[in-house]
């Protein structure tokens, strides 16, 4: 059973959200009720690995927090964008690493309670060091470090970064072996 749309108010649009009030009715009860939803054009998140098979995780200032999290380089797709192209891009201007191979490992919702972001991941390999192109605001240090550590900030709680989590974690236990 799915809801029926009544109407769609737009409040606001960004360039990278925009922010929609949908009035729906129960298709079972016939209740009217309001979802607050936000619109988003989706996202890659990558796995890049040095040559000795280190993990290139970045140290990301978030101004929306406040803080600097450890994460993995991630970016939003652009309108009509491939998501492996925008991975290849997003590598290397947060890293500075060009990546000679990317492999596709999943796909995922971030929030779908309010959030239509769909995130594309993807694994990084034959790298090649380029510089990086940090875009304006942008504040990023590169952190390379093994899987196991990786995991072990999970574990500790230094990684908060659910994009991060999910990736690392999801490498782990299903692909990691594969090489």
């Amino acid at each position: 059973m799915s809801d029926h749309l009544i109407e769609k108010q737009v409040l606001y649009e960004g360039r990278k959200i925009r922010l929609e009030i949908h009035h729906l009715e129960q298709s079972r009860t016939g209740k009217r009720l309001l979802k607050e939803v936000v619109v988003h054009p989706g996202a890659v998140v990558i796995l890049g690995f040095l040559d000795d098979g280190r993990l290139l995780l970045i140290g990301n200032r978030r101004y929306s927090i406040g803080q600097t999290l450890i994460e993995v380089p991630a970016g939003t797709l652009e309108k009509g964008e491939d998501p492996m192209n925008c991975a290849g891009r997003e590598l290397l201007e947060e890293t500075g690493y060009l990546a000679g191979r990317l492999k596709r490992i999943a796909s995922f919702f971030a929030s779908p309670g309010i959030l239509t972001e769909k995130m594309h991941l993807f694994a990084a390999y034959d790298l090649t060091f380029q510089g990086q192109a940090l875009e304006a605001g942008e504040e990023i240090e590169v952190i390379p470090t093994t899987l196991a550590d990786a995991i072990e900030l999970i574990r500790t709680g230094q990684i908060e970064d659910s994009k991060t989590i999910a990736a690392v974690l999801m490498y782990e236990r299903f692909h990691a072996r594969a090489g």
